[in-house]
């Protein structure tokens, strides 16, 4: 499952590298791609990271990052689906916004297995 969860989560930082290339470059655009390129990544990455973790606190600790950074990356992404005119990628921000959500529920739930458990 983590290992499922590991590449899910590198594909959605991928998805949305996709999806940025495709949006147009202003300074406007750019300042909210950069941002969303930047969280989509970090939540790909600080997931890997949860596998290092060295106790059960920082477990909890790097799976709180990755809700954050998930989090972000839906918010750049709800901004993005407002200010979007190009109708053929409002699909692809829609099924990213679902992904994103997906993955913070899946990571919520972690945390919360993670805190009963011994």
């Amino acid at each position: 499952m983590r290992s499922q969860i590991k590449e899910r989560t590198k594909r959605f930082a991928i998805d949305v590298w996709y999806l940025c290339s495709k949006l147009p470059q202003s300074r406007e655009y750019n300042n909210y791609v950069n941002q969303l390129i930047r969280c989509s990544s970090s939540v790909a990455a600080n997931y890997r990271a949860v596998g290092r973790a060295k106790s059960k606190a920082d477990f909890i600790n790097k799976l709180k990052i990755v809700e954050e950074e998930a989090d972000e990356s839906q918010f750049f992404l709800e901004l993005l689906e407002e200010i979007n005119k190009n109708q053929e990628l409002s699909s692809e921000i829609k099924r990213l916004l679902k992904e994103s959500n997906e993955i913070i529920a899946i990571v919520v739930s972690s945390i919360k297995t993670a805190r009963v458990t011994n």
